[in-house]
């Protein structure tokens, strides 16, 4: 494998990792709306913006942050941005961008093919699910062979929970259903794979307490904090946030739902403790996504 070292980050030159972002438009030119997630995702964020990623990479270095990035594979979708872009351009802009691939488990062995093949031939550092948009019970066995790759490389899994923008305000949902992401199936996950650290991402309306039961009960159980404004948030996220998941939330935007600038000016009004928005900022990912040592 070419592609540049972990160490490629500096960590202490960021002021912050965003664990959370998306990728919706090709080098090539061409953009997905992902079901007319385009048009759903402005009517709930009130404008998206999306970038390719050398442009994504740009955003973030002006701002001195470091981004995860991530498509999301869907079996019956021809996506324009794929893993493999996604990925290669990711090597040239290792300083600032962490690449995630993503594999829909409907494809059954040939995705496991698929992840595998994306691990050996890049420098995968997490995988992307999306429950609701894949049309999966995370639970389910047909996804645990993919889970079983990932765990072996022990890398982290992010799964979408909770409400999504995509579809809303479609006639029917444009046809998402929500049941797939509510959090509590992650917990058969977590205990059947307590190696592969697990990151429930956003807030996980309607399923809040569902979702903090899982991360304090499971060690390797994160919760990133992408997806809502922080002036919605749970009082109960806040409370554990600065309590007993003080190491185990992270910042995160959903972007381009959110910026960083609109999220962050939203989380300076919350009640967090000074010692805990470090953690949540930059220190707790750095430690998950390896790239500070534990006590580091």
């Amino acid at each position: 494998m070419s592609t540049p070292a972990r160490s490629a980050i500096d960590v202490d030159a960021l002021v912050a990792i965003d664990v959370h972002t998306h990728v919706m438009t090709s080098v090539a030119g061409a953009g997905h709306e992902y079901g007319s997630a385009e048009g759903s995702l402005a009517d709930t964020f009130g404008g998206v913006v999306p970038m390719t990623l050398p442009e994504m990479a740009d955003f973030y270095r002006e701002r001195r942050m470091a981004a995860v990035v991530f498509i999301v594979d869907q079996m019956d979708e021809t996506l324009p941005v794929d893993n493999d872009e996604v990925l290669g351009l990711a090597a040239e802009h290792a300083d600032v961008i962490i690449p995630f691939a993503s594999v829909d488990p409907r494809r059954g062995a040939e995705g496991v093919a698929m992840a595998r093949r994306l691990i050996d031939e890049f420098d995968v550092r997490g995988f992307k699910f999306h429950p609701s948009y894949q049309q999966f019970f995370p639970d389910d066995p047909l996804a645990y062979p993919l889970y079983e790759v990932i765990a072996e490389h022990s890398l982290p899994a992010v799964f979408h929970s909770g409400q999504t923008a995509l579809g809303a305000g479609q006639r029917g949902g444009g046809g998402i259903r929500l049941k797939y992401s509510n959090p509590i199936h992650l917990d058969d996950v977590a205990a059947d794979f307590p190696d592969m650290p697990i990151i429930l991402a956003h807030p996980s309306v309607p399923w809040q307490d569902e979702a903090l039961a899982v991360a304090v009960h499971k060690p390797q159980v994160y919760i990133d904090l992408s997806g809502w404004s922080p002036k919605y948030f749970p009082p109960q996220l806040v409370q554990y946030a600065n309590t007993l998941l003080r190491d185990k939330v992270m910042f995160g935007t959903d972007y381009p739902a959110l910026t960083p600038e609109r999220w962050l000016a939203a989380f300076d009004e919350l009640p967090i403790k000074p010692e805990v928005r470090p953690l949540i900022l930059k220190e707790n990912a750095a430690r998950l996504l390896g790239l500070r040592q534990p006590g580091g």
